[in-house]
């Protein structure tokens, strides 16, 4: 195998993968170490950020242990967004665990805020709803707990950083503490308007300036690696490029000048759509950043809390544990029988906002067999996609042609076509799961001048279109209805 090559390190929740990628923007090499998600408490998610760090290496052991010697020419980072960490800056050693963009631990103080009436210039100056997803209140209980954090991290003492900061500074062995402007605006400390941390945010949140990274480009040389005990990956190796998951994926999906709609279907779903200004909706969309390649491109945002786990619960409940299985259930019958679930099962993300919302089945009569809710499990997805979907087509004042799908679940044929029939859009699906990494790559690829967009990558070549069915156009808009009619249902709280 001939080098030189490209290390797309993609770290997320469940498993930690690198890919090797040759100068055609083929994968030639991958590797893959899972990741555990403790949850001490209800409410609570959080990693062993060590553990993290480890697995990291063995996937990129495992991954250029395949690649004959070929050298890397660089290194991207892909990352899971929004969760994060303080450490010792002396040391490296972390303080805190990683505590997840799942866990909910800040819902009292995020509560507090929107009854303070704060919510509206938070959202105003960073584009993101008050909601415990985004980082900045959790971080105010997490230095909090910390004997003396406020005094040590005014003094540089502590490290506060999401992943893609993690596996910099530990790449480059504590030389490098940074983070791009795609992380950096989900962190809720960002402000749209000045491309920086706010002094403002800083201080209601009541976190230092000091113990933060310095914020850089998507796409650009920051440091080099400087630890010597991953095989095939040679100290002095330079680091090109780290962004977050989903604003990989939209880079890696982007075509030409034309502006990108796309879908990541997980354990969660993400939604984004880029353009070249911030505009900020008060119609429960995100804006933020989408990556910065040496200019700031933006991108409207829907975060979607449990789609893929939404339906793997109500799974559970009905003794399924396999996606296959249930979807096999779910194509029993051809109809919903008119009973929706609505996963809010810890409130529910965009673009309702809503955190006393609770998770509910209605329309359930004695003719509902299992295979019925089996479809109205993996509905459940899609009608949430929807939401956040039509949600940015009345944001942005134009009907989107299409939609651009990654993601595990994309693999569901069945799933996607309903898709595509509730949207009355194409969907045009990737070629690749490894869609995050290479976005990565590909910001790394246009430093070193192999690349300027995801087509000139063979591995992003091709791909499927799911075309929407007409003839069922009218049955899904009443369908739809009746989603929006339950999503009322579960928002519901008598007092």
């Amino acid at each position: 195998m001939v080098g030189p090559l490209i290390l797309a390190i993609d770290e997320g929740t469940t498993n930690a993968k690198a890919i090797a990628v040759d100068r055609d923007g083929r994968v030639v090499a991958r590797g893959s170490q899972s990741l555990t998600l403790q949850h001490p408490q209800p409410g609570l998610a959080e990693q062993d950020p060590v553990a993290i760090w480890l697995a990291v290496k063995e996937a990129i052991t495992h991954c250029l242990a395949a690649c004959g010697g070929a050298s890397v020419a660089a290194v991207a980072i892909s990352n899971q967004r929004e969760s994060v960490l303080i450490w010792q800056r002396r040391d490296g050693k972390p303080l805190t665990p990683l505590v997840s963009w799942q866990d909910r631990r800040s819902e009292l103080l995020c509560r507090d805020l929107r009854q303070a009436g704060k919510a509206p210039r938070i959202t105003g100056l960073t584009g993101l709803a008050v909601d415990p997803m985004f980082p900045a209140a959790k971080l105010t209980g997490m230095l909090a707990a910390i004997p003396d954090g406020a005094a040590r991290a005014a003094a540089g003492e502590l490290c506060i950083g999401t992943v893609d900061s993690w596996l910099s500074w530990q790449l480059s062995a504590g030389e490098v503490f940074i983070t791009d402007h795609a992380n950096a605006s989900r962190t809720q400390l960002y402000s749209l308007h000045l491309n920086d941390w706010d002094d403002e945010l800083l201080t209601l949140f009541q976190l230092p300036r000091a113990a933060l990274p310095r914020i850089t480009a998507s796409a650009s040389e920051q440091g080099v690696v400087a630890v010597n005990d991953i095989p095939g990956l040679a100290p002095g190796t330079p680091i090109l490029a780290r962004i977050g998951d989903s604003h990989a994926a939209l880079q890696a999906q982007r075509r030409g000048e034309s502006e990108v709609v796309k879908a990541t279907y997980g354990t969660g779903s993400s939604l984004m759509m880029s353009m070249a200004t911030p505009l900020l909706t008060e119609n429960g969309l995100s804006t933020t950043v989408a990556w910065h390649d040496g200019t700031l491109r933006y991108a409207f945002e829907g975060n979607i809390t449990h789609t893929g786990s939404g339906a793997a619960w109500l799974g559970r409940m009905l003794g399924v544990q396999e996606p296959r299985e249930l979807t096999a259930m779910a194509q029993r019958c051809d109809d919903n029988q008119g009973i929706y679930f609505v996963p809010a099962l810890s409130g529910l993300g965009a673009p309702w906002w809503d955190l006393q919302a609770r998770g509910m089945v209605c329309g359930l009569t004695d003719a509902a067999t299992p295979a019925v809710l089996a479809r109205v499990a993996l509905e459940s997805i899609v009608w949430q996609i929807a939401d956040v979907f039509f949600a940015m087509e009345q944001a942005s004042g134009q009907q989107l042609p299409a939609l651009c799908v990654d993601g595990s679940a994309t693999e569901n044929s069945w799933l996607m076509q309903l898709q595509a029939d509730v949207l009355q859009r194409p969907l045009q699906r990737v070629p690749t799961a490894e869609v995050s990494a290479l976005g990565a790559a590909l910001l790394a690829g246009k430093v070193l001048g192999w690349w300027q967009q995801g087509s000139d990558m063979q591995a992003l070549q091709g791909g499927s279109v799911i075309m929407p069915r007409e003839e069922h156009a009218q049955r899904m808009q009443e369908n739809y209805k009746g989603w929006i009619d339950a999503v009322a249902r579960c928002r519901y709280q008598p007092h």
